[in-house]
């Protein structure tokens, strides 16, 4: 028995330091643990510390999907840098360099990190175990209404659905833990096989069924319990599994027909199943309804401002907002252990805003894909709108006329046309040279964006160095920042505008996952693909997606389930740029070794005019070659080698 508890319980033991709230371990035996279930309090600090570790997971700057894509490119300094807070694990895993000895993220084995003190790494297992025994004995509380352990329970079990979701995207298929363990039973039969991913997306499935009827709604969750799952969270949960384990790198890959465990039992389906997107699209379609019937939740629209295009342009904003717990359109949002200032000192430029603060300068800025992937204001890429004016020369410079753009792109000098004539969440979601930023609402707080070398957004230094914090592309990220905040509040906490949690799920991602679904499961795009998506297209301030192609250089795209493919993958990458779904997606729709392999572009920001800036109207320079992606193996993490040794688990493929 005391091998079996050192398997379960001493990676307690060893982190509980890091919150008092986390010291929960039992310190003999099982009836150790009955007894922390005795009282209302013991309870409910087993309950606080299966939710922690998604605090520390979903941080802006510990959620590798932040900055292990190709959204951002971040400087030498930052990749360099030993100070641990700045430098986003992330960016290991964009370089290639994931190992099967320390792996990057590891979330799925403990491991002793050292220090004076020593603590353990926590893991989504070590989490599922306290999940369980919170689950299997939360009834024995003798002060806790019925209705509050039902209630608790559901969240622990929601909880656990989502660890084994975040288990499956990272590692595939995984193993399934029991819900109770014999204290008698031998360590040997713990070593339990990898089940077929399709069972693993089946059992999250399970458990969100399970609860759906007794999680109360958002809107219903007294405001001390609105870090804890609710009806909306876990439905969208369901949908977003159901959603992946549809999509290509889980549906019928050949790349893993011949991936065994240790049993010899096939992990992988040999053919893909396209009744799964039905089932994706109806649990996508269920939260959409359910939301509206009950006026839960909505996407943010009709924001007043100034002009039209400005309106628009805050609805998108307030739409991943979060602060004071307040919002129309996220469905769950966590409390972080720490706060925002390490990711603005990121991300911000060090701007003469007047006031005194330290932001380092953006370490990490968007890249020319990102910038080029927003649609042009008649809802069209780039590559595609006919009437655009950069269309014939996007890379080149003319003077911007048009009233709408008041106090978003500069109307008094030559602007270059790929800022020009953009959707409003271009203008939303990066800050581009000679566009304006509202940073503040004091009316003077209205910034005219300069990056040239040498200028108040530019490079400081005259040449490129690892040794300083330098924006290596020319723009900035808006997304997460409040245009009512200034630069020194972002670096402060924004305490003025209340607490920030994480969104974990926001209503857009229902409608894209019902338009891709719809698409995915149809002979051809119909009016109810059409529907899901041009409801997020609305909200964006676009022409429907079937009016804007009408117009486009190949019109006949929308018509065909490629074609539509093509074009929802281009809308989930502008509607969650820079949130970290772009680095799950290009995984789950197997293009990761494309598109994660090649170079960054940027401008050249040592240039301190229009002409040494643009690189003489010839187009983007290369700023970073670095990123690396090997397929298949890249796909998923790799398992600790350690663990494969002791648990006899199987490695993934490729490692």
């Amino acid at each position: 028995m005391k091998r079996l508890l050192a398997y379960l319980f001493i990676p307690f033991l060893l982190f509980v330091s890091c919150d008092s709230w986390l010291d929960v371990v039992p310190e003999e035996d099982i009836a150790t643990i009955d007894s922390e279930f005795e009282t209302y309090d013991e309870a409910y600090k087993w309950l606080k510390s299966a939710y922690v570790y998604m605090q520390d997971l979903y941080g802006w700057s510990d959620n590798v999907a932040m900055s292990a894509s190709d959204e951002l490119v971040s400087d030498t300094y930052l990749r360099n840098t030993v100070v641990d807070w700045q430098r986003p694990t992330g960016l290991e895993i964009i370089a290639g360099k994931q190992s099967v000895l320390d792996p990057c993220d590891d979330t799925w084995f403990n491991v002793f990190s050292g220090g004076a003190a020593g603590s353990y790494r926590r893991d989504f297992y070590t989490q599922i175990v306290l999940c369980n025994h919170f689950i299997t004995r939360i009834d024995n509380v003798y002060n806790l209404p019925a209705k509050d352990k039902s209630e608790w329970k559901a969240e622990v079990i929601a909880l656990k659905a989502f660890y084994y979701f975040e288990l499956v995207r990272r590692y595939g298929p995984v193993m399934i833990v029991p819900d109770h363990v014999d204290p008698n039973q031998d360590v040997e039969t713990l070593k339990l096989p990898r089940s077929h991913v399709d069972t693993c997306f089946n059992y999250i499935v399970r458990l969100c069924d399970e609860v759906v009827e007794t999680l109360p709604s958002c809107t219903g969750k007294k405001s001390e319990r609105r870090g804890y799952f609710n009806k909306e969270a876990v439905m969208a949960l369901k949908a977003r599994a159901l959603c992946y384990q549809a999509s290509d790198l889980f549906n019928g890959n050949p790349d893993y027909a011949n991936f065994t465990n240790k049993e010899g039992e096939p992990l992988f389906s040999a053919t893909p199943d396209p009744k799964k997107w039905e089932r994706a699209a109806q649990a996508a379609i269920d939260v959409i309804d359910y939301c509206r019937e009950n006026g839960s939740a909505a996407l943010v629209q009709g924001s007043s401002a100034n002009t039209e295009l400005q309106g628009y342009m805050l609805d998108i904003e307030k739409s991943c907002q979060t602060y004071g717990w307040l919002s129309d359109e996220v469905l769950y949002m966590i409390r972080l252990q720490g706060g925002d200032e390490d990711w603005f000192r990121l991300i911000l430029p060090k701007m003469d805003d007047g006031s005194m603060h330290s932001l380092p300068g953006a370490c990490l800025a968007p890249s020319i894909k990102m910038v080029e992937m927003f649609y042009t204001e008649n809802g069209l890429p780039i590559d595609q709108d006919l009437k655009w004016v950069g269309g014939g020369n996007p890379y080149g410079l003319s003077q911007e006329t048009d009233p709408k753009y008041t106090d978003v792109v500069s109307l008094e000098e030559p602007t270059l046309n790929l800022h020009r004539r953009r959707e409003p969440r271009f203008y939303a979601n990066i800050a581009a040279d000679r566009c304006y930023w509202r940073l503040g609402t004091e009316v003077n707080n209205i910034y005219l964006v300069k990056t040239y070398q040498g200028e108040s957004a530019g490079l400081e230094e005259k040449r490129l160095s690892s040794t300083d914090p330098q924006n290596l592309t020319g723009y900035y990220v808006k997304k997460g920042t409040s245009s009512k905040a200034t630069l020194l509040a972002h670096q402060s906490g924004l305490g003025s505008l209340g607490e920030r949690p994480a969104p974990i799920f926001r209503l857009a991602e229902m409608y894209l996952i019902a338009a891709e679904a719809l698409n995915e499961s149809k002979a051809a795009p119909d009016a109810e693909v059409y529907k899901y998506l041009n409801v997020v297209r609305k909200r964006a301030g676009i022409p429907d997606v079937e009016v804007a192609w009408k117009n486009a250089k190949d019109p006949n795209k929308v018509k065909t389930t490629a074609g539509m493919r093509a074009i929802i993958r281009q809308e989930w990458n502008i509607e969650f740029a820079f949130e970290g779904y772009r680095f799950w997606n290009v995984r789950r729709w197997k293009i990761a070794n494309i598109e994660f392999n090649e170079k960054s572009y940027g401008w050249n920001v040592v240039g301190r005019d229009a002409k040494s800036f643009y690189n003489n109207g010839k187009g983007p320079v290369v700023v970073y070659s670095g990123n690396k992606f090997i397929a298949p193996r890249d796909y998923f993490w790799p398992i600790r080698s350690e663990e494969v040794q002791t648990a006899g688990c199987v490695q993934n493929p490729g490692w």
